[in-house]
């Protein structure tokens, strides 16, 4: 699969060699199908094997049809919507692997990229938008207007791309397990201070920001063979521990997906109420 492929996501390459990966699909608040996932493998495979290609933003596209910027969203997280397939070319189909739920294929390709990558969120961040950017960024930016939330716990299922090995690292132990137990909307600001994002910007700055700070890893501004090679040091030593976390969160997610407690989660979502959970 090539860039000029993707539906879901828009890839673009400017002069200095800046790659800009935007999710695309704003009339889902660009929610992350498989589909999305299986395209932003392929686009990071490109940037990798990309020499003109020096780094990369990773964004969500604005709603042309929402002016609010209180309102723009990175992503709202996983989207299960059949709709999601609809059009596939039978080869693209083939490609998704349906049991990798907790994205294994494409945590591992974004983790092993060597090149700068920086998430710029620029508006609200659930699930998997938000550990997606845990286990795809370098340096995480937030709008000012931007807020996470891991819900995973009130849907009955359990986090993924690798994100029950990277938030102990980032938090403590204790931390990880109260964010991921009892979900909260966190403001960028709380991020910044927990030590989950790096920066928060006005809203209007937020790309601009994201930009300069990337011209800075990359030449000439910035040495990238050194940065490169301390990102490769940082990163490998984790390599095994990051595919065993992934394959027992697939597992989870496996067994959880079938449960009661899960359908209860996904219908109290869908019918804005809190869910009442059985324990099975």
């Amino acid at each position: 699969m090539k860039p000029q492929d993707f539906r879901d996501i828009t890839y673009a390459k400017d002069d200095a060699g800046i790659v800009t990966l935007t999710l695309n699909t704003p009339g889902r608040k660009n929610a992350l199908s498989a589909v999305t996932f299986l395209e932003l493998f392929y686009a990071v495979d490109h940037f990798q094997c990309d020499e003109s290609a020096h780094a990369m933003i990773l964004t969500g596209a604005k709603d042309p049809n929402a002016n609010d910027p209180k309102k723009e969203a990175f992503s709202s997280g996983g989207y299960f919507n059949p709709d999601a397939f609809e059009g596939l070319a039978p080869g693209v189909l083939a490609d998704i692997d349906m049991s990798d739920v907790a994205q294994k294929r494409t945590t591992m390709k974004f983790y092993e990229c060597d090149k700068p990558v920086i998430a710029a969120i620029n508006g609200l961040a659930i699930g998997g938008a938000f550990t997606l950017c845990l286990a795809a960024a370098d340096q995480i930016y937030m709008s000012e207007h931007a807020w996470i939330q891991l819900p995973f716990a009130k849907l009955g299922i359990a986090a993924e791309l690798a994100s029950t090995f990277l938030l102990p690292r980032l938090l403590g132990f204790q931390k990880a397990k109260e964010m991921l137990f009892f979900p909260e909307r966190i403001s960028a600001e709380k991020a910044v201070e927990l030590g989950l994002a790096n920066k928060v910007l006005p809203h209007d700055e937020l790309l601009n920001y994201a930009k300069e700070k990337t011209l800075q890893l990359i030449p000439p501004l910035g040495p990238a063979m050194s940065i490169r090679e301390m990102k490769r040091c940082m990163h490998q030593p984790h390599i095994d521990s990051l595919k065993k976390a992934l394959d027992m969160e697939n597992n989870a997610l496996a067994k959880l997906m079938h449960t009661e407690d899960f359908a209860e989660g996904m219908m109290a979502r869908i019918e804005r109420r809190s869910p009442v959970f059985k324990g099975r």
